[in-house]
């Protein structure tokens, strides 16, 4: 057996890799892809769903992970206190996001991953962040978190989830599709600006 301890800085996540096999083990490297993973920490499994989603389309499940786990990472951060953050960090605040600050948690976390996690691969800092809008032509693995926020466990503010859960596992195209629109409606009944970004994705999606 091989057993090794992943450290990460406090309030990361920290992994255990455990290799072990009828052979020797002689090479002291780490798990990239795992034929069983535990969690310890509960709140982590409302994000690892995402590992099936990106499991049924190829994606690289290191970096699932990593993006899944972290994609949220600014939002203990009130209006005031992410507006203060973007703008400490010169962070690019829009109109939009003035009126509506809990967008910038999509774009703090992404600094934040780099900065204070020491995620340095640029794919998962961008799959950060998009979580929330989206975009047009947007990687497999920026939709695959995209459409992995909306699906949480945990959420059930649209009627639609149950069929969109289903979308997300036999066409993802779909679901983003069916999340755009369904948000779009919603929207058109809020008082909240509308993020340009969300209509230029959904018009690229339709």
């Amino acid at each position: 057996a091989y057993f090794v301890y992943d450290s990460k800085k406090s309030g990361a996540m920290t992994t255990s890799h455990l290799r072990f096999g009828k052979n020797p083990i002689k090479a002291p490297y780490l798990i990239t892809s795992a034929d069983f993973v535990a969690c310890h920490h509960e709140p982590f499994l409302h994000k690892i769903d995402l590992l099936a989603v990106a499991a049924k389309y190829d994606i690289d499940m290191k970096k699932a992970y990593l993006a899944g786990l972290l994609h949220d990472c600014a939002k203990y951060m009130d209006d005031k206190e992410s507006v203060e953050y973007c703008k400490k960090h010169k962070i690019e605040i829009s109109d939009v996001e003035l009126d509506n600050p809990s967008l910038l948690h999509a774009k703090a976390g992404a600094y934040m991953a780099q900065k204070r996690f020491e995620v340095e691969d640029m794919d998962i800092c961008s799959a950060i962040r998009w979580h929330t809008t989206g975009r047009p032509n947007m990687t497999d693995l920026e939709m695959i978190i995209f459409v992995a926020d909306y699906i949480e466990p945990n959420r059930n503010q649209d009627p639609d989830l149950p069929t969109i859960r289903k979308e997300a596992f036999e066409n993802i195209d779909l679901a983003t599709l069916h999340i755009y629109e369904n948000t779009l409606k919603h929207l058109e009944k809020s008082t909240k600006a509308l993020d340009p970004t969300t209509k230029e994705a959904y018009c690229y999606y339709s």
